[in-house]
């Protein structure tokens, strides 16, 4: 594997990452309703998402991830119902001030699962592993070390790019402090999260 094909891929996947997508507004929205760490959850969820498709398409089962279109189906209506049960929870929720929501920074398997779910149920993604990796590099000759390679690659930008994202979401944040603007910013994040279970479920 040549330093071009870690570069262009490298490229690719940052264009991929950081263009506005399921992804980014679950993250955008976490960090928003509960602060910094909690959406770091999410990010690993995707993270892992994206790592199983890398390795789908470079064992060389991308034939039969593209076959297998009911299962994504499912999985797009599960994912997407299951964003719309947390955008509703956010929704709903009670306001906590920022400075005791930035207390409790815990990261549930909940948000974990959430990025894991946007990811396996984004066609997006599915597209760029098993239909446009092959144009980076020739997958049948891969090492090892090459496949370690690439997946840190992934992990590396993946990680930036959501974690800007998440860390401007949180900054923003900050600047609410009343009860009246908590509650806001609640239904504001817990809306995108709704409309993003919508958007990805109506694709089935």
């Amino acid at each position: 594997m040549s330093l071009i094909s870690i570069f262009s891929f490298t490229t690719a996947l940052f264009i991929l990452a950081a263009t506005p997508g399921p992804g980014v507004f679950a993250v955008v929205s976490r960090s928003l309703a509960s602060g910094f760490i909690p959406s770091l959850g999410v990010i690993v969820g995707i993270i892992i998402g994206d790592i199983f498709f890398l390795l789908f398409a470079i064992l060389g089962l991308s034939v039969i991830a593209q076959s297998m279109g009911n299962f994504f189906v499912v999985v797009k209506i599960i994912g997407g119902a299951y964003l719309i049960f947390l955008g509703i929870k956010i929704w709903i929720s009670k306001p906590v001030p920022v400075q005791e929501a930035n207390r409790k920074k815990n990261m549930k398997y909940g948000n974990f699962l959430s990025g894991l779910f946007i990811t396996l149920s984004n066609p997006k993604v599915i597209l760029f592993y098993c239909g446009f990796l092959p144009t980076f590099m020739d997958l049948s000759s891969l090492s090892k070390f090459d496949i370690c390679i690439v997946a840190t690659t992934v992990s590396i930008v993946l990680a930036s790019v959501l974690v800007i994202y998440a860390y401007l979401a949180n900054r923003a944040r900050l600047f609410f402090y009343s009860s009246r603007s908590v509650r806001r910013l609640n239904k504001a994040a817990g809306g995108v999260m709704i409309a993003t279970g919508a958007v990805i479920a109506a694709k089935s």
